[in-house]
């Protein structure tokens, strides 16, 4: 999957969430688990290890690359009536990320590799300061491309209803 400049859903979220976090290597762990709970809270529990897994990864990459002293980052969740959408906002967007090929011993350069295979679609917008990169989980059947078993029961986001911030 090659990266596009925006999103494909341009619908209104069901619900929504919005924390900014310290470029610190536990906000990671933070984020991880809040997309987790709020997932299954939001009534798409089979989407909940694979939106965890995405956030996690574009976390580290902000907390790694993306930071600046004394500036956060961001991580917003918005469950649409047919995706999930997830951005990850930092403050440093002079470089903007391209997945790459790490080498077998190097710990790092996965990241994107990563999001390209779970997500459905990703991508990076250039902001007046910094960058977001966002990717999207389609609701519904998951067609085995995380490599996560199926879910017993999809998620319907036609059934949720309001919008909530945390």
């Amino acid at each position: 999957m090659t990266p596009s400049q925006h999103p494909r859903h341009p619908e209104t979220p069901l619900h929504y969430d919005r924390l900014d976090y310290s470029p610190l290597p536990q906000s990671v762990t933070f984020a991880r688990r809040r997309a987790h709970r709020l997932l299954g809270e939001w009534g798409c529990s089979e989407l909940a290890a694979d939106a965890a897994l995405l956030v996690s990864e574009l976390s580290g990459n902000a907390v790694l690359h993306g930071s600046v002293q004394d500036r956060l980052f961001r991580v917003e969740l918005a469950l649409m009536p047919s995706a999930v959408r997830i951005a990850v906002t930092d403050p440093k967007g002079e470089l903007l990320p391209s997945p790459r090929m790490a080498g077998e011993a190097e710990m790092f350069g996965r990241g994107l590799l990563i999001v390209r295979e779970v997500a459905d679609r990703w991508g990076v917008r250039e902001l007046t300061v910094g960058k977001a990169v966002w990717c999207e989980l389609d609701v519904g059947q998951r067609n085995g491309r995380s490599g996560f078993r199926q879910p017993e029961r999809p998620c319907d986001a036609r059934q949720s209803t309001g919008i909530s911030s945390r």
